[in-house]
């Protein structure tokens, strides 16, 4: 069993305190991607899509990226694209394979619970539990985080859908870095090794880099397998930069 996964005795107040903060950068980030899904609403009914077809493209999909390349392809293309939609968002929604199997031990065994949390594991709940240390807190952290976001991102998507071109551009109110900033609140407090900054520069640069030329999907994939291949081999090593370097070498 890995060392990260073992379970320690643990001061009840601090195990208390742990789930607080767990549930507490759930409902931030639930709340902060939620928003986006206003903008969802808007872009699928502005490329020809129905107030039902949106809100069921959510209710079945929810996928975030995946709903927005579909109904991108869709938008641009009519029904003849609908393959190229369908593939788009198949590859987009890959990663969620390896965030089931990630995810598989805070979870726990048992078929039903595992179906039931399969619709809540993507990018978002995924971070927040795997930024937690107690067993609890992550358990905590992916529920909340899984659930708040298909409730609130589909009540978001439903109402940018009515509401439509009266929001005008989603992008005008920051909507669209909303989920960003929220991930970059994960990630920042994890980089404190040279490994773990390694790992986030590698995988930034090669998705910056191919998102232009590479379809919808693939360049989240290859920043995947960059990342996977930089922290498997350890080239970085594992002391920590900055100033917590210099006392370990002291």
């Amino acid at each position: 069993m890995r060392s990260e996964e073992r379970t320690i005795d643990r001061d009840p107040e601090d195990a208390v305190a742990e789930v607080r903060v767990a549930r507490r950068e759930a409902i931030g980030v639930a709340l902060a991607t939620s928003a986006y899904g206003i903008s969802f609403g808007a872009l699928a009914v502005a490329n020809g899509f129905d107030v039902w077809q949106t809100c069921v493209l959510s209710l079945l999909m929810f996928t975030g990226g995946s709903q927005f390349a579909f109904v991108g392809v869709i938008g641009a293309g009519g029904l003849a694209a609908a393959p190229a939609a369908i593939a788009s968002a198949l590859l987009l929604g890959v990663r969620n394979v390896a965030y089931g199997m990630r995810m598989s031990p805070v979870i726990g065994r048992g078929a039903a619970r595992r179906a039931l949390a399969a619709p809540f594991t993507i990018d978002e709940s995924t971070a927040v539990s795997l930024a937690q240390r107690s067993p609890r807190a992550r358990h905590v952290g992916f529920w909340i985080t899984g659930v708040g976001i298909y409730l609130g991102w589909n009540l978001m998507t439903l109402l940018g859908a009515l509401l439509g071109d009266v929001l005008g551009d989603p992008k005008t109110y920051g909507l669209d870095a909303a989920a960003a900033a929220a991930f970059l609140a994960l990630l920042w407090p994890r980089l404190r090794t040279r490994q773990a900054i390694a790992v986030g520069i590698a995988a930034a640069a090669v998705a910056t880099a191919l998102t232009p030329v590479l379809i919808p999907g693939l360049p989240v994939l290859v920043a995947a397998f960059v990342a996977i291949v930089v922290g498997w081999f350890n080239w970085f090593g594992s002391k920590a930069a900055g100033p917590a370097a210099g006392e370990e070498s002291a």
